[in-house]
């Protein structure tokens, strides 16, 4: 029986039919990848799953009982709960009542005597409820939760990064336990450990996953079936990523085919129609009516959208040596980011970054553009360069003014590759069309931000390339125009991406932060860099490890045993032992927190003494930050 079912759905913003009697099924534990255009309506699909939006037409079934958690694609910036509030918000009716406890029992370690009875009366009352409500076992889903997922529990979420705002969605979305679980571009601002992981804790969800994403090597990895929205209508296709590539090149040759066929027969028929007289007198009225049918038809056909023309303004040539750092070294408050790493940087290079969030990568570019300093060693740079730089995070928009506006401070001419061009038709190649040139860049969606953003970056003459994270929110096919286009770009580039194919299909040679300012230089692209690293990455599709959040103590000891066993060759005498000895330390410190929470779920345990009320609350609160400095540890030595 499948768990939801939409049939002959319709739903139009203005003239443009986003569903168009649309039909779809989702069954158990499938892994779906939702494909289409950007435009196309898939954000408003999920909605529509989720119930945030209505059909025009049409209906949608949904198993009883079923729960369905939804990852936005965009991540607040401006949260200021904590990251137990954000998480625990997740489920629903409890999750306030599990914050209120947990800030409560916080409150109580610190609180003076005159504060300490009033908040243990409310952890009583709190307690009473979340006993009625089953709500113990749905705390420690939260618990567990936090500490899969490296979370700092008690950290506003607006102070974290990207990458560790958006761990902090998808655990809010984990947390229920959803039977479907929708994600909308769920690796954006991911590093590419941060994805491997998604990709390992997805492929041992247990429930029906339905994913947008633009990240090709995961849609690989993940998908076990495709659907795709086009031109208003829903196709299923029962395969994997790579097969429905050339599936879909035979559907749209067939298309073409069809199409050519029907235009060619309609032409005859108009000429036809215009006929002399006599012809028009003789003329057969069920013939007349059908041509009606086929203009009719033809003027309903909605093609494929447009691709995007992308060119980049090239400058003149740079010198041969575009940098050069020699044993470069530079630390920021005591922190090694780059020691004593040397590389040249020859014009025509692709160079690729990588690394882990915060782990420097926008250090090392500044090092090597000369914006920063070395603290110790040397960094030439060379000779005319003429740079053009891409940062998503740091695009100085208005957002209220236009698209017009904000691509070349409003002049309604531009400049590209000594062509004098008018912005509406430079926007058009862009994928921009007329109408919406003039639309506020606050209404444009992240991927029309990025290739507004590509549009203003392209006009810029430019022998030096700096793009950092370009692929966020471009759908596949622009992607892959913009990989063509920096496949024949004759300057040199620098790129940070997570994007593994688009790395291994681009760069010439990979630079790598591996930590504590180790900086090394691979050749090739990112499957290049794990073949030639020192300890090869296992690859996470092969590293089945379960992080539900109901995972056990033996389990967590099983994962524990095996990471020592694969990391023991690198690590030094003391860490391997440390890290053999990590599980014994955390089985001990959970079985502790299971003993303490059973006391303080007892009926009389608010009547005992005041001080042992304290004492317990305070070694609770104790476990929780020694488990999660262990988990942190375990994770920092298993590489």
């Amino acid at each position: 029986m499948p768990l939801l079912t939409l049939d002959k759905a319709c739903l139009s913003y203005g003239h443009v039919a986003l569903l168009d009697e649309a039909c779809m099924t989702i069954d158990k534990s499938e892994r779906i990848a939702l494909i289409g255009r950007n435009g196309e309506g898939k954000s408003t699909l999920m909605k529509v799953l989720l119930g945030d939006a209505s059909l025009d037409d049409g209906s949608i079934w949904r198993a009883s009982s079923l729960k369905i958690s939804y990852l936005m694609q965009e991540v607040p910036s401006d949260d200021e709960r904590t990251v137990f509030e954000v998480v625990a918000s997740g489920i629903e009716n409890v999750g306030q009542l599990i914050t209120d406890y947990h800030n409560t029992v916080h409150a109580l370690a610190d609180a003076d005597e005159k504060d300490s009875m009033r908040l243990i009366n409310q952890l009583n009352d709190y307690q009473n409820q979340l006993e009625r409500l089953d709500g113990w076992s749905l705390e420690q889903n939260v618990e567990a939760m936090v500490n899969k997922l490296s979370l700092p529990a008690d950290e506003l979420v607006s102070s974290l990064s990207g990458g560790y705002k958006r761990r902090v969605m998808l655990a809010r979305a984990l947390v229920c336990e959803p039977d479907i679980l929708l994600l909308d571009e769920p690796t954006n601002h991911l590093d590419i450990e941060s994805i491997l992981w998604l990709e390992g804790f997805l492929q041992n969800y247990q429930g029906t996953i339905l994913f947008v994403s633009h990240d090709r090597a995961f849609i690989k990895r993940l998908a076990t079936r495709i659907i795709e929205l086009d031109r208003g209508v829903i196709t299923s296709w029962d395969v994997g990523y790579e097969k429905y590539l050339v599936k879909k090149d035979e559907q749209l040759a067939i298309e073409a085919d069809h199409n050519a066929k029907f235009d060619k027969r309609l032409a005859q028929e108009e000429k036809w129609i215009r006929q002399g007289i006599k012809a028009r007198r003789t003329r057969n009225e069920g013939r007349v009516r059908a041509l009606q049918a086929m203009r009719k038809e033809h003027s309903q056909r909605r093609g494929q959208q447009g691709k995007a023309k992308l060119n980049i303004d090239t400058a003149d040539s740079s010198g041969r040596i575009v940098a050069e750092l020699r044993k470069a070294s530079f630390a920021y408050d005591g922190k090694k980011i780059v020691e004593k790493f040397s590389t040249k940087i020859l014009r025509g290079d692709k160079i690729g970054i990588i690394g882990a969030n915060g782990s420097g990568k926008s250090t090392l570019i500044k090092l090597l553009l000369g914006e920063l300093k070395a603290t110790e060693g040397k960094v030439k740079l060379g000779t005319n360069l003429e740079i053009a730089y891409f940062d998503q995070n740091r695009a100085d928009f208005d957002l209220n003014a236009s698209v017009m506006a904000n691509l070349n401070h409003g002049k309604d001419r531009v400049m590209v590759n000594g062509k004098d061009r008018h912005v509406i038709g430079y926007l058009q190649d862009f994928l921009f069309p007329p109408a919406r040139i003039q639309s506020p860049v606050k209404t444009l969606s992240g991927g029309e931000r990025n290739r507004l953003l590509l549009a203003r970056l392209f006009i810029k003459p430019a022998n030096l390339l700096v793009l950092d994270e370009p692929t966020n929110d471009l759908d596949v096919e622009t992607l892959e125009l913009l990989e063509e286009l920096l496949l024949n770009y004759e300057g040199t580039l620098l790129l940070v991406s997570h994007d593994r194919q688009f790395l291994d299909n681009i760069v010439t040679s990979t630079i790598v932060m591996e930590g504590d300012g180790v900086v090394k230089e691979y050749v090739g692209g990112y499957n290049d860099y794990l073949r030639q690293r020192d300890e090869p990455v296992k690859d996470t599709q092969n590293e089945k490890t379960s992080l539900s959040s109901t995972a056990t103590n033996k389990q967590s000891e099983e994962t524990l045993s095996k990471s020592s066993a694969k990391t023991a060759k690198k690590l030094s005498y003391n860490d391997q032992r440390e890290l053999e000895l990590l599980p014994e330390k955390i089985e001990k410190l959970e079985n502790e927190q299971h003993e303490l929470v059973a006391l303080t779920s007892g009926n009389n345990f608010y009547q005992e003494d005041k001080h042992v009320i304290n004492q317990t609350m305070s070694r609770l609160t104790e476990i929780e930050e020694e488990l999660s400095r262990a988990f942190e540890r375990w994770e920092q030595l298993e590489g």
